[in-house]
């Protein structure tokens, strides 16, 4: 089961710079999107059901050109799980789940913390689906949540953490965040095979950021204790550019 996901920082801007014909080539079983920044009615639908994709679940933020997340499959899933049912979540639109025999795909998109009212939002995101997620794994123990977690975990994932040991995505508090999250019950899939340093996922559209490798990692593939056998690869898919981020991949023997 090979799962990308890709924070596509708007799918139509996406779709204007090749998306649809890269997806092809990468093929996956399945792929998680978020930042879609578009209504499922503002896009036409065939062109993802001619590249394979015809199974396709769109969760948009109630406000117009804002977050939103999507999963797109080859297969129809057992089920489609919108949201939370926690209303400030679900009014961004940042959480939909799709189950596949036994195994449930996640596509998450965290807050960001760009001011202090976002970051306090962000803390709130983050306490609050650690408790979402500790009872949805007693139900669901086979979960990949795959996404931007708009957080880098430790220094080896950002390329100057001195400097940006106070800014928001590398603060010890979202740090300690996300390491007790996968102290939870998940594996961060990408560092499960690869402890080596330079691998980003986001890079500024400032400076020339992204030719010169000044990067963030992100974007996580996070996989359920149960799954630590079945998983057989992770990468960051760096060559694709489409966005201000590039897409990651999980593959699992399932």
């Amino acid at each position: 089961m090979k799962i990308i996901s890709y924070n596509v920082n708007g799918i139509r801007a996406a779709i204007n710079k090749g998306f649809i014909d890269w997806l092809t080539q990468a093929d996956p079983d399945v792929i998680c999107l978020q930042e879609i920044k578009a209504n499922k009615e503002q896009l036409d639908l065939q062109i993802f059901a001619d590249a394979g994709y015809g199974y396709n679940y769109w969760y948009s933020a109630q406000k117009k050109g804002y977050s939103g997340v999507a999963i797109l499959s080859k297969t129809e899933p057992d089920h489609v799980e919108y949201g939370t049912g926690i209303d400030y979540m679900d009014f961004e639109g940042r959480n939909l789940r799709a189950d596949f025999n036994g195994v449930s795909v996640m596509s998450l998109y965290l807050p960001s913390g760009t001011n202090m009212d976002r970051l306090e939002h962000k803390l709130k995101y983050m306490a609050d689906f650690q408790t979402y997620i500790n009872e949805l794994k007693s139900t669901y123990p086979n979960l990949v949540i795959l996404g931007d977690y708009n957080i880098c975990h430790e220094a080896i994932d950002i390329h100057d953490p001195v400097r940006n040991k106070n800014v928001s995505g590398f603060l010890p508090v979202e740090r300690e965040w996300i390491g007790n999250f996968m102290k939870s019950g998940f594996i961060d899939s990408f560092r499960h095979f690869n402890k080596e340093p330079h691998n980003y996922s986001w890079w500024s559209y400032r400076a020339n950021a992204r030719a010169n490798n000044k990067g963030w990692r992100l974007d996580y593939g996070m996989v359920a204790q149960p799954l630590q056998d079945k998983l057989k690869r992770a990468v960051i898919l760096s060559e694709a550019k489409h966005s201000d981020h590039c897409p990651i991949v999980v593959e699992l023997e399932v």
